[in-house]
């Protein structure tokens, strides 16, 4: 391996502690940390512009892609809307009326297809039976009332529980994913495997309540996630926020 190489594969392991947590630069006074965050916000915005972020065209086109994001990548969900999108199957009520091999089938590419198909139908069932099959009343609710049914519905999480809130509902709800852990313990703000809620809770109680400004968020810490700060090998030298980033700085005298 070469020397640069083996030294990043070294800087990219993540920090361990004996519990997962936040870290001192995370905990200073309220007002130096959203400083902070809304500043890296804006050096995200100015680097990345708006990203379009959720690319749907209905809510349950939304839904459905959340749930088969799972565990792969976006461009494997990508081909799987397609293919349910010729079969007339991006809506819930469609869904249960189709043959469950024909849903199978449309959706192969995400991995897990099967598990994902029931995942599909049984959130389907309990719309229909909580709401009579409308979507629109179950995104009506106030936010942690739906967000406790979300997380009672098998097969949905967190994280596909704050997409939903986010994208579909249109309620401020942040959204922690892998890239969110990875960057912001890089950044020196945490431990990568703080716990969902720690830090969700953490950014919400650092950022204006404004929906808008989450949407971006997330989906600017998911770009910069995928494009840059990768698991080995991390690209710190194009990367648009290595300024803010303990990482960052620390590789900036090898490049």
């Amino acid at each position: 391996m070469r020397k640069d190489s083996l030294h990043n594969a070294q800087i990219a392991a993540p920090r361990r502690h004996t519990s997962a947590r936040l870290c001192p630069k995370a905990l200073a006074s309220p007002a130096i940390v959203s400083t902070q965050l809304l500043g890296l916000h804006r050096c995200l915005e100015s680097a990345l512009g708006d990203l379009r972020w959720w690319p749907a065209e209905t809510d349950s086109e939304m839904i459905i892609g959340a749930i088969l994001v799972q565990n792969v990548a976006w461009s494997n969900v990508l081909t799987a809307i397609s293919a349910l999108r010729s079969h007339h199957l991006l809506d819930f009520e469609a869904l249960l009326c189709a043959d469950p091999d024909l849903i199978a089938a449309c959706i192969r590419s995400t991995r897990f297809y099967k598990s994902k198909r029931d995942r599909l139908l049984h959130f389907a069932h309990h719309i229909r039976a909580r709401h009579d099959g409308q979507l629109a009343r179950f995104l009506a609710q106030p936010l942690s009332s739906l967000r406790a049914e979300l997380l009672s519905i098998r097969g949905i999480g967190p994280e596909t529980a704050d997409d939903i809130l986010l994208y579909a509902a249109r309620l401020p709800s942040f959204v922690v994913d892998a890239y969110t852990r990875r960057i912001m313990s890089r950044c020196g703000y945490c431990d990568e495997d703080i716990s969902y809620e720690a830090l969700r809770s953490w950014f919400m109680a650092h950022l204006p309540s404004d929906t808008a400004l989450y949407n971006q968020f997330h989906a600017w810490l998911d770009a910069v996630g995928h494009q840059f700060c990768k698991s080995r090998q991390p690209l710190c030298g194009t990367c648009p926020i290595a300024y803010s980033c303990d990482m960052g700085n620390s590789t900036a005298g090898d490049r």
